[in-house]
């Protein structure tokens, strides 16, 4: 058996190690961005149930074939519990979150509180790593995270009341921002591609299950551009992003690596407009302008000097 290759070397140079983080992170969020625009996409022509679980099992297809490729040693006991959590969280939690709420609601207003997200991870990443980061951190994520929500509620003509999409929302930020963050320690010790993997290989049967039950319950309708949007979804979304992701979070600091999320709003509305022809204005582009300028600023209160 193999060592894992993407396991992060103890002798890369602090700073190095910082700035690889920041740009494996920017890639994996480029891949996520894609994500709610694709899912509400494909609802149009599938259940939400079979796209949730569906992409989760094409998924764990791909990562079984290349765990066996590559031989990979299997984790311990003490892993599969904490891969436990970043197949609830990443694997069924958010998948199937987002695309029962997208069913009724827009991409760019679920965008609105995704955005929520990076804030989210690094809260759970001080509770897990006991890793505080300076107030001007804080300060920084804290404003990147309103102007996030407020660029995504002006390019929507604002939140209005909360819906139980809305709720659907909220709780996949919290499963994400778990797996997220659970995915990233365990990055460290199997390897980021290797994490994923094992994540998605753990959740098939069940995912598997729901699938079964999403087909049984009635037919696919969908079109070329939703098996396509499907096809992204799986391969991409759940499988090859987290590649990145994971990678990025396991060189860190991962509290500092999560703000890089804070610009996934502006890319996600961006690409609504894009391909769903959802509006873009003015206020959504100063409002993506103010989003990365926070972000920018949470990432450099973490850089080493």
């Amino acid at each position: 058996m193999r060592d894992n290759s993407s396991a992060t070397a103890l002798a890369t140079p602090p700073l190095s190690r910082t700035r690889a983080g920041l740009w494996w992170g920017l890639l994996g969020v480029a891949a996520f961005s894609l994500t709610l625009p694709f899912t509400r996409i494909a609802v149009d022509g599938m259940s939400p149930l079979f796209i949730g679980a569906g992409r989760a099992v094409i998924a764990a297809v791909l990562a079984a074939g290349a765990l066996a490729f590559t031989r990979q040693r299997f984790p311990t006991r003490a892993q599969w519990r904490r891969l436990v959590l970043v197949a609830a969280g990443v694997v069924a939690g958010f998948g199937l979150l987002t695309s029962f709420a997208l069913e009724h609601t827009s991409a760019s207003h679920g965008a609105v509180v995704i955005a929520l997200l990076p804030a989210a991870t690094a809260a759970v990443t001080v509770l897990r790593t006991r890793e505080h980061p300076p107030p001007r951190f804080w300060l920084a994520a804290g404003a990147g995270a309103v102007a996030a929500v407020v660029f995504a509620a002006l390019g929507n003509g604002g939140l209005g009341g909360l819906g139980w999409p809305d709720l659907l929302l909220f709780a996949a930020v919290a499963a994400a921002a778990v797996g997220y963050t659970e995915g990233g320690l365990l990055a460290r010790e199997l390897g980021a591609w290797q994490t994923i993997s094992w994540a998605l290989v753990l959740g098939a049967p069940v995912m598997t299950a729901a699938t079964a039950f999403a087909l049984a319950a009635g037919p696919l309708h969908a079109t070329p551009v939703q098996w396509g949007a499907f096809a992204y979804l799986a391969a991409v979304s759940m499988f090859l992003g987290f590649f990145a992701w994971y990678r990025g979070l396991a060189l860190g600091p991962m509290a500092q690596v999560s703000q890089v999320q804070l610009v996934q709003p502006v890319m996600t509305i961006a690409w609504s407009a894009l391909l769903l022809g959802e509006p873009l204005g003015l206020p959504t582009v100063l409002g993506g302008l103010a989003v990365v300028g926070c972000a920018a600023l949470a990432v450099r209160s973490r850089l080493p000097q």
